[in-house]
């Protein structure tokens, strides 16, 4: 149900008096702001530094620890102070070089790329494939005895997917409105058990493989148009796979199947000279703050997370965010503004792998919940799926100085809004501080929640951590974790008026005379899943 009561509280709340919204359009704090990140802004040669000069920057490789060196470098040259903090992860990665081809019966360049954290092959693997669907132990059953000396295609083909919408979206007002609303929260005590096995069990069809004789296995990619990601989740110290693996375009996966069904099974030659480094098993969170002048009023602060997957260059996923993050750190310290609240601004490290780096962030300073620490090296998926339903919740001494956060991780489009993250509280206040940005196309507040980044965990203690409203463009159409994720694809007036929202809230929260109100701290099992699948995918 969409009109609720609760909603319509909240929409009586979007009024906002004149008097108020013009007193907040005219303060000469705006307009510095504005002329700083709009008239001067530095954003696109943040993101452009991260992306074509760094690169992709997957949890602990060298292209992280050249990110996290190279923005500590740039806070401290606009005058912030800076340092980092350590993350237990486990092993670093990277790709060094690769290729597969098919070599019968044909010789065809595949497009493909090695999947994050399997082993190399150590010079040409050749071999034929088997088309063997597994998404479940119960699988297994069917092949044993039938993969010895293969590459193993583990995904199911399908027959394509063809578009039915334009994949590049600006929000009109009709798809604002439809943001908002209030979402009935529902429990449903199973779910973590049946995320568990769905996230364990690639682990389990790899020592399967392995004990059936496989020599590699493959997957499709799962978006049309030749796009590859690659993602992977065994990053453990311990957990490394023990067959190389590749994802291969869904074109050339479906023309391999079909060729297997067909005829003589092709052979593939896979060259993956992918790299390993253990010297540091901690990642880093990088951490940056403008001080206020009231020790004693706490702090407000943005986030994004640094961090990518490898196809392409992580740039709306997420140097977007973090280009965005570190503009409003140099907007506000250009303008020589002196915050009453200090202005602390992050860049988290393996958000991609189970938000691993605000989640330590939320256990060292924020609250810690029973039953799971963010501590060891491993798998994320515990970590991820559990905490928000740990018992009891404990304070720590810092939970009651954070008195706001902000999250960029939407893609590159420019803001349109925010979530309240189903805090009617904030509504008013939002309105009040979107007013000098309505020109710009910040106009909704939204009572909805979001799920699935740095925030999240931030909200489940209590904490008053926000995520914003953006324009789509093609960011999950095309674009999210996949090779095309360059810089071609960012908006720089987008990323401009980001920049210049994102440090005009920051500042509106640091010298706010009130931090902004917090829900109740929860006492029981939270009914609001904020990772929740559709139930015919659990």
């Amino acid at each position: 149900m969409r009109h609720t009561l609760l909603a319509a509280v909240a929409a009586a709340a979007l009024i906002v008096p004149p008097a108020a919204a013009q007193r907040a359009a005219s303060t000469p704090a705006t307009n510095r702001i504005i002329d700083q990140g709009m008239n001067h802004s530095e954003v696109m040669p943040i993101a452009q530094h991260l992306t074509d000069v760094i690169g992709p920057r997957l949890t602990n490789s060298p292209q992280a620890r050249a990110a996290e060196a190279w923005t500590q470098a740039r806070f401290a040259e606009w005058g912030l102070k800076v340092h980092k903090e350590p993350v237990p992860f486990g092993r670093g990665w990277w790709i060094e070089r690769s290729s597969v081809r098919m070599v019968t019966p044909r010789p065809i360049q595949l497009t493909a790329i090695p999947v994050a954290w399997t082993p190399a092959t150590n010079g040409t693997l050749t071999a034929p494939v088997v088309v063997a669907p597994m998404s479940k132990e119960a699988d297994f059953a069917k092949w044993r005895g039938k993969l010895a000396g293969k590459i193993v295609m583990v995904t199911r083909p399908d027959s394509g997917s063809e578009p039915r919408e334009a994949p590049f979206q600006r929000l009109s007002d009709a798809d604002l409105a439809k943001e908002d609303g209030y979402r009935q929260p529902t429990y449903d005590p199973g779910a973590l058990d049946r995320r568990m096995k769905r996230a364990l069990f690639p682990a389990k069809l790899d020592a399967f493989l392995k004990a059936e004789g496989a020599v590699a296995q493959a997957t499709m990619s799962y978006r049309d148009g030749k796009l590859l990601h690659g993602e992977g989740y065994l990053f453990g110290k311990d957990e490394t796979p023990a067959l190389p693996a590749v994802q291969i375009a869904a074109e050339d996966y479906r023309r391999l199947a079909r060729l297997a069904k067909t005829g003589p099974a092709p052979t593939l030659e896979i060259v993956s000279d992918v790299r390993f480094d253990d010297s540091d098993m901690n990642a880093y969170n990088v951490i940056a703050e403008i001080p206020g002048t009231d020790a004693k009023a706490g702090y407000v602060m943005a986030g994004a997370h640094l961090d990518s997957w490898v196809a392409g260059d992580g740039a709306a996923d997420n140097a977007a965010g973090s280009a965005m993050v570190m503009e409003a750190a140099r907007i506000l310290a250009r303008t020589g503004i002196r915050p009453k609240r200090t202005i602390r601004f992050a860049l988290w490290t393996g958000e991609e792998q189970g938000l691993l780096g605000s989640l330590a962030y939320t256990e060292r300073h924020l609250a810690t919940r029973g039953g799971v620490t963010a501590t060891g090296t491993g798998r994320g998926d515990e970590k991820y799926y559990g905490f928000p339903t740990r018992f009891p919740i404990t304070p720590q001494p810092g939970w009651g100085e954070l008195a706001a956060y902000f999250n960029i991780d939407n893609g590159a489009g420019k803001l349109r809004g925010i979530y309240a993250e189903g805090n009617p509280a904030v509504v008013p206040i939002f309105q009040e501080w979107m007013a000098p940005f309505r020109a710009m196309g910040m106009t909704e507040v939204s009572m909805m929640s979001t799920g699935g980044t740095d925030h999240v965990f931030m909200q489940s203690v209590g904490v008053p951590g926000f995520q914003f409203i953006q324009d789509p463009l093609d960011y999950e159409t095309r674009i999210h974790h996949s090779s095309i994720d360059t810089f071609d694809h960012l908006k720089a007036e987008d990323m401009r008026q980001a920049s210049t929202i994102l440090a005009s809230f920051l500042l509106n929260a640091a010298n706010a005379e009130q931090p902004l109100p917090r829900g109740p701290l929860p006492t029981q099992p939270v009914v609001s899943d904020p990772y929740a699948y559709p139930k015919d995918d659990d």
